[in-house]
């Protein structure tokens, strides 16, 4: 299969994290996959949810949003609270997120990771989830620096990325028009130790054989380690 932009069905779009986006952030970082750009904002908080309160545990949540005009017709502004989708999405970013940290290293502390979609043409899910490790990182450097922990509470860096399929080609990283094409789906979260955080894959079209579900995986384990690689240049470079 020939994709529109020359890439083969195994590689990535091309990727670049800037850390440092947002300076009154903790952490920040902007990510570009291809045509998807997204900023990501790590915000340290002292206080946790009420029903975390006198535990000393941490805990690491996300929020996302698109802006209006990230997609090619405007998006509505959600006014009255975030849709289902929006919440589902939040949910995957604060799911893959607390896996690289050790909540109960964190104390008492909220770090929200704001993932905004300057644009959208797809994977923004598991770009805002690469981008906004790389946010969080940085928060915690900051309040291990500052003295706000004793012990520095990552544990390890986490990654993730889109597979699918699309006619009979399995792909890696799919932009908007590739995923409104596929007949399957998939958003992968992995740890640096390729340990699983989310496996999320939905059959459009007809069911996806054992074969093939396992060959995606291999892509994206594949593109992960590509992923992990730019993080850690991000960090390195902060």
């Amino acid at each position: 299969m020939l994709r529109s932009n020359g890439r083969l069905p195994h590689q990535l779009r091309p990727v670049r994290i800037v850390p440092g986006a947002v300076p009154y952030a903790e952490g920040s970082a902007l990510i570009e996959m291809g045509h998807t750009r997204v900023i990501c904002a790590a915000s340290v908080e002292p206080d946790v949810p009420p029903w975390l309160r006198g535990q000393g545990r941490g805990w690491v949540t996300g929020e996302y949003a698109l802006l209006p005009r990230a997609t090619l017709t405007r998006t509505r502004r959600e006014r009255s609270g975030p849709t289902g989708r929006t919440q589902e999405i939040q949910r995957l970013i604060g799911r893959s997120l607390r896996a690289a940290v050790d909540l109960d290293l964190l104390g008492e502390h909220l770090i929200t990771v704001d993932c905004d979609v300057l644009q959208a043409d797809g994977g923004t899910r598991t770009a805002a989830i690469t981008g906004g490790f790389v946010a969080l990182a940085l928060a915690l450097e900051h309040m291990h620096a500052a003295g706000l922990v004793e012990h520095h509470p990552l544990r390890c860096a986490v990654a993730a990325v889109s597979v699918g399929v699309v006619g009979e080609t399995l792909l890696l990283d799919l932009d908007y028009d590739e995923d409104h094409a596929a007949e399957v789906d998939g958003n992968i979260v992995q740890t640096e130790h390729a340990d699983f955080v989310e496996v999320q894959s939905t059959a459009e079209g007809l069911p996806i054989s054992r074969a093939q579900l396992n060959t995606l995986l291999d892509l994206a384990a594949q593109g992960i380690a590509q992923l992990l690689h730019v993080q850690r240049e991000a960090l390195r470079s902060a």
